[in-house]
Formats: C-alpha cells, structure tokens, sequence
C-alpha cells in the first residue's frame, strides 16, 4: 500500500508539473520575444525623436555616439536632404529582429541578432525546468512522509486485529492523530476490551462451575465408598444408595445455579424455601463425614422458618461452610437457625482456632485463603447469598462464626405491592 501510495502521488505531482511547466515555457518564450520586439521598437520610436530634434537645430547625426549608446545594435538612418547613417553591423542573414519607427520627413531601422534573445529564453527555460526538479523533489518526499505517516497507522491497526484474531485482547492507546485512523483505532479498542471482559466472564465461570462441582462430587464420592464398604450390609447400602440419589440431585441444581448465574437469571428465580428441610438435608450430607473425623453436629434454634432463596444456591453455601470448618476447624459445629424483624439468619461456627487477624473480611476475596485453599468458596459463596437478596458475614473471627442473612417472605409480598400498587 505504501508504494501505490507513492506512486500515486508521484504520479499527482508529474501530471501537475507537466501541466503547469509546459504552458508555462511556452508562455515564457512568447514574453521575451515580445520583450525583445518592444524594446527595439522603443529604441527606434526614442532614437527618431532624438534625431529630428539634433535636425531642427541644425546638428549633425554622430555616427559615434548613436554607437556607444545603442551598443549590438544595427542603426540605419533615412532623412530626406540628409545622406544615410548607418551603425553597427548587420546581424547574420535569418537572425534579424528588424524594428522601425516612422515619420514624415524620414525613418529609423533597428535591428539585433535573435541569438541574444534564443540565448535569454534558454535561461529562463533552464530555471523553470530547475524549479520544476525542485517541485519534483518536494513532491517526493511530501509523498514519502505522507505515504509512511498513512502506512504506519494501518499497520499498527493490523497488528492489533492480529492480536485480538489470536486471543491477546489488549488495548492499544497508540494514536496516529488522523482522525479516520484513530476512529478505527478508538473502535478496535472497545472491541478489545469487550472481548477481554468476554474472556474474563469465561474464565470465571469455569473457575467457579470447578470449585461448585467439586463439593457434590466429594460427597458423591463418599457415599459410593459407603456402599462399597457396606455391600453385606442391606440397609446401610439402602440408605447410602438414597443419600447418593440427593447427592446426584443436588449436583443437577448445582450446575442449574451456574447456567442461571451465568445468563445473570439467579435474582429473578428467589423463591420461598423451607429453611429446615435444607440445613437437614446437608446436615444428613455431611454427618457421616464428621463423624469419621471424630467430629458432631448440632442443629438449634427456631424451627419452620421460610425465607426468600434457592434451595440450590442455599444448599451450596451451607456445604462451602461445611467443608471449610472440616478442612480448617475443630471440635462440635453448630448450626443456629433464627429469625428477627429484618432477616432470616443462618449460623456456622465451630470451636476451631478460627479466622487469622491478617485475613479478617478479606477471607471473602477471590483467590484468598489461609491454608492453601483455593479462594473461591467463600467468593463464590457470597456471591450466591447475594443473588438470592442475601448476605453472608463473618461475624465473629474466633471462634469462627459465619451468618447467613435471607430475606422473609414477606418482603417479597411487598415488593409485588409495591410493583402494582398505584393510580391505574
């Protein structure tokens, strides 16, 4: 592109010279012969006036000083009653530039070689053609510059779409300062940036769906090894088989709640939940786990509470702070179910050595974790209590107490009023 750029222009500035310069010459020769012509006509026109004037007063015509001051010039003189005067000599036989000036009582012929004048219009031709060499040269690096200025831009709009095409989704803020250059520049970047959040968005998602499915998977895979263990025993295997049933479901919710969270569809799926069939539901999950670490559970608090939830979304973060007491806790967890006028409130805590004091609210960060954890359970947590209109806190760091705060029931109910509610 650079060299059809060049080219071009090159092309442009020949075709404007040759336009110009042409014309140019030709107008040029024309002056100066008409120059040469007038010049001698104004010699003879002067010459006569200044020789009838020496002739009314009775002087002689000075063949010598009509020399000296009319040099390269070929002077004739015709006056009646007075011989002829003739000066200089007679220019070369088809070189003649022959002017005269007339009067009643006689005339003036003046003439000169052309080859002065050929001489002259060669000059003025070589300088025009010089300029126009000149032109030319300027015309070729204004192409140069322009053609690099014009090409650089577009290859570095290459460049980037190079990269985005090959997954590099980095901005460029390199700006050319041609408007129509850095609009597309402007525009790559928008796209690189929506496509790095896209990639972004792609990664978390599939970081996150890992660690959710992990959890059921890990109780899944327990729950075989119970059966696997108590094949001679039927009933064991019977009520193993069931819990790996609602392990299999729960498993099912669990990547419904990453679809939905996914398309940003989690909000508009709240529901009323029974509070009490899911803190059962994962304290029958979890039981035989603890009990093999030595460990108990322990359910207080109300019961028969409902609250606005998933039972999907609910159930994976009861069982991300399952897990972290199993992993990072000790001595009996105990869950408290209770309600006040704002909430519905759901407590974890244990009697581990609880929270570090260089973590505190930071155990909620992505990526942060005290004991070689991934960082994303309590992350990902959090963010599913507040889809459903939640919170989860820490709300004690030792022993380590974790809340759970849903909304009632009945906030839902006042929000559809408060949707309809109105002049019509």
């Amino acid at each position: 592109m650079r060299r059809r750029l060049l080219s071009s222009m090159l092309l442009v500035a020949v075709i404007a010279v040759l336009l110009l310069g042409v014309p140019l010459s030709v107008l040029v020769a024309r002056m100066t012969n008409d120059e040469a012509a007038e010049e001698l006509r104004a010699e003879a026109t002067r010459l006569l006036v200044g020789v009838e004037y020496a002739l009314s007063r009775q002087q002689a015509i000075g063949a010598d000083h009509l020399a000296k001051n009319y040099p390269d010039r070929y002077i004739q003189v015709f006056f009646r009653g007075h011989p002829p005067v003739v000066v200089g000599t007679p220019p070369p036989e088809g070189r003649e530039l022959v002017e005269e000036a007339r009067s009643e009582n006689g005339y003036i012929r003046i003439s000169r070689d052309s080859a002065q004048v050929e001489r002259e219009v060669q000059t003025r031709l070589v300088l025009i053609i010089a300029l126009a060499v000149v032109a030319l040269g300027v015309a070729v690096w204004l192409a140069t510059v322009t053609s690099r200025r014009l090409s650089l831009p577009l290859q570095e709009l290459t460049k980037i779409a190079e990269r985005l095409g090959s997954g590099d989704a980095r901005p460029s803020r390199h700006r050319s300062g041609i408007p129509e250059v850095d609009l597309v520049a402007e525009v790559l970047d928008r796209s690189a940036l929506r496509i790095s959040d896209l990639l972004a968005r792609e990664r978390e998602f599939a970081t996150d769906a890992s660690h959710q499915l992990r959890t059921p998977l890990t109780g899944l895979t327990m729950r075989l090894e119970e059966i696997v263990a108590s094949a001679d025993r039927p009933e064991v295997v019977r009520e193993e088989g069931e819990a790996a049933i609602v392990q299999v479901e729960r498993l099912t919710a669990v990547i419904d709640e990453l679809l939905a969270a996914a398309r940003r569809q989690r909000h508009a799926q709240a529901e009323p939940i029974e509070i009490d069939e899911i803190v059962q539901q994962q304290i029958i999950e979890w039981e035989p786990t603890f009990r093999r670490a030595q460990r108990s559970l322990v359910l207080t608090g109300d019961r028969g509470l409902r609250a606005l939830g998933t039972p999907g979304g609910l159930s994976q973060v009861l069982a991300t702070l399952l897990e972290n007491s199993l992993k990072h806790g000790a001595g009996t967890l105990r869950i408290h179910t209770m309600s006040n006028e704002r909430s519905v409130v759901i407590e974890v805590s244990d009697e581990g050595p609880g929270i570090p004091d260089n973590l505190g609210q930071k155990i909620f960060e992505r990526n942060v974790s005290g004991a070689g954890g991934t960082g994303l359970g309590l992350t990902l947590a959090r963010a599913l209590v507040a889809a459903d209109g939640g919170r989860l806190e820490l709300v004690r760091r030792r022993p380590a107490t974790f809340a759970v705060f849903l909304r009632h029931v009945h906030d839902l109910e006042k929000e559809r009023h408060r949707v309809v509610s109105g002049p019509a």
